[in-house]
């Protein structure tokens, strides 16, 4: 099967690693393990954060633009798609390509991933509520990663539209090999980053950005001001822009906190296999993917109560979710499970089995491809 892929708000190869990112990223090695002949038709960014009127119109001209460029190229010289799918669908980064391309070839129009709020359908970015809007209505098949979109999407596609859900995924397999050899990475990294390998290592990962990024940082160092008692060290994995305001929030806490900037896969690995426990207070995430990192190397976490995160963390079972923005929740949730390493240690082992089992590239993947296959025939 030939898919046409497009993903309007961030593009797989884009430079900037994001959870965003990595989910396009699993969607493509999903469809090419599962045997099919994927193409990345467009790099436009159609994202507008600014709902800027002109600067949508800009967009959704050149996106007009490059859907007739792909046209005459599939009838000129390339065979075309038998499926087009877009991820990441909404009112701040609609497909201004794929509704057009896909109606001229009459082929299957697909989402994964898409919501549609209501409140955007008046103000700065109706235009692209409005898109959103057509598009679902055109799709054959919507793949739902996060079950807080549902209701919305629902309002707008059409009685033979596919909606699916499936859980968000990775490739797994760095995460559990790393959790083989333990006690001698914990070393090599104490080593390498000058951590003690004596305290319990708190773990938070993520890009240092404004926004809800640097929100989350200051949440966290507000929740372990509250642990100073406390014995951990804290290692936050990321870069970005915003360093130097995250680093501020956490000046009083010394060489308890660790910045090791941003790292490799194989790296996040091994600090997720070797931490004690995750700390991520995901001020509006919409998918915890770091959460699916941390359960496949059988790392406890503690998150914010979020639809997208309490789909990847069960409460009290792989972890504790507290109220979104309370930091003495946080540091109460985090406490209760400083002082108790069984409990860290049973929902580890919890957490791994969830996470190969439900949010597992080889499974939650094929699902993608099964689904696909059967809106394509």
């Amino acid at each position: 099967m030939k898919v046409a892929f497009y993903a309007p708000l961030k593009s797989p190869d884009h430079p900037t690693p994001s959870g965003d990112r990595l989910i396009g990223r699993m969607l493509l090695a999903a469809l090419r393990a599962g045997g099919h002949d994927v193409t990345l038709v467009s790099r436009l960014r159609a994202f507008d954060g600014q709902g800027s009127a002109r600067r949508q119109a800009r967009i959704a001209a050149f996106g007009a633009w490059q859907a007739g460029r792909l046209l005459r190229r599939f009838d000129r010289d390339v065979e075309k798609p038998d499926v087009w799918l877009t991820y990441h669908l909404y009112h701040k980064a609609p497909d201004w390509i794929g509704p057009v391309v896909a109606r001229a070839l009459a082929i299957p129009y697909c989402v994964a991933e898409a919501s549609s709020s209501a409140r955007a359908a008046h103000g700065p970015w109706a235009v692209g509520h409005r898109a959103v809007v057509e598009a679902l209505a055109q799709a054959a098949l919507v793949i739902s990663l996060n079950p807080k979109d549902e209701p919305g999407i629902r309002q707008h596609v059409g009685a033979a539209t596919r909606l699916v859900r499936v859980a968000p995924f990775l490739d797994g397999a760095p995460f559990r090999a790393a959790a083989g050899p333990r006690t001698a990475t914990r070393a090599r990294l104490a080593a390498q980053f000058g951590l003690d390998a004596g305290r319990p290592w708190l773990l938070a990962v993520g890009m240092l950005r404004a926004g809800d990024k640097a929100a989350s940082f200051a949440v966290l160092a507000r929740a372990l001001a509250l642990l100073r008692d406390r014995p951990w060290q804290l290692i936050v994995v990321g870069d970005g822009v915003a360093r130097g305001t995250v680093e501020a929030d956490f000046t009083g806490f010394g060489a308890r906190v660790r910045f090791v900037g941003q790292q490799p896969v194989e790296a996040v690995a091994d600090f997720m296999a070797t931490s004690d426990l995750l700390v991520w207070p995901a001020i509006n995430e919409a998918i915890g993917m770091v959460f699916i990192e941390a359960a496949m190397a059988g790392l406890a976490a503690v998150g914010a109560d979020r639809p997208g995160i309490a789909a990847v963390v069960e409460h009290g079972v792989t972890g504790f979710l507290v109220p979104e923005h309370d930091a003495s929740a946080f540091a109460a949730a985090t406490t209760a499970l400083l002082d108790d390493a069984p409990l860290r240690a049973r929902m580890g082992v919890a957490a791994a089995a969830r996470a190969a089992a439900q949010n597992d590239l080889r499974t939650a993947g094929a699902l993608v491809c099964r689904e696909l296959e059967a809106v394509a025939r």
